[in-house]
C-alpha cells in the first residue's frame, strides 16, 4: 500500500496476510496486490461521509477510466461532481 500526501510525499508499505495498515485523515492511498493469490482487502472509516466523488471528479477522467477499468458512461457519471471549485492563483 502506498500512502500519499501533498507535495509529492509518499510512503510504501509491504503488508503480509493478517497485517493492519493505517491511512491518516485526508491522505490518499493506493493498493497493489504483489502476490500470486487473490487479495482480500477490507477498508474501514470512522467518517459518516465519504468524499470519493469529489476526489474522482477532480482527477483527469482518462486516469480514472484507466485505473478503475470503467466504460465511458460510468467514467462520465463518477467524474461529473464538481462540488468545490478549484482555485488556481
Amino acid at each position: 500500500m502506498t500512502v500519499f500526501a501533498s507535495s509529492g510525499k509518499a510512503r510504501t508499505f509491504d503488508y503480509q496476510a493478517g497485517d493492519v495498515g493505517y491511512v491518516p485523515f485526508a491522505m490518499g492511498h493506493y493498493i497493489l496486490n504483489t502476490g500470486d493469490e487473490p487479495l482480500v482487502f477490507l477498508e474501514m472509516s470512522r467518517s459518516d461521509r465519504f468524499a470519493l466523488n469529489q476526489w474522482l471528479a477532480l482527477t483527469p477522467p482518462e486516469l480514472v477510466q484507466a485505473h478503475l477499468n470503467l466504460d465511458d458512461a460510468t467514467t462520465t457519471a463518477v467524474t461529473a461532481y464538481k462540488g468545490k471549485p478549484i482555485i488556481v492563483k
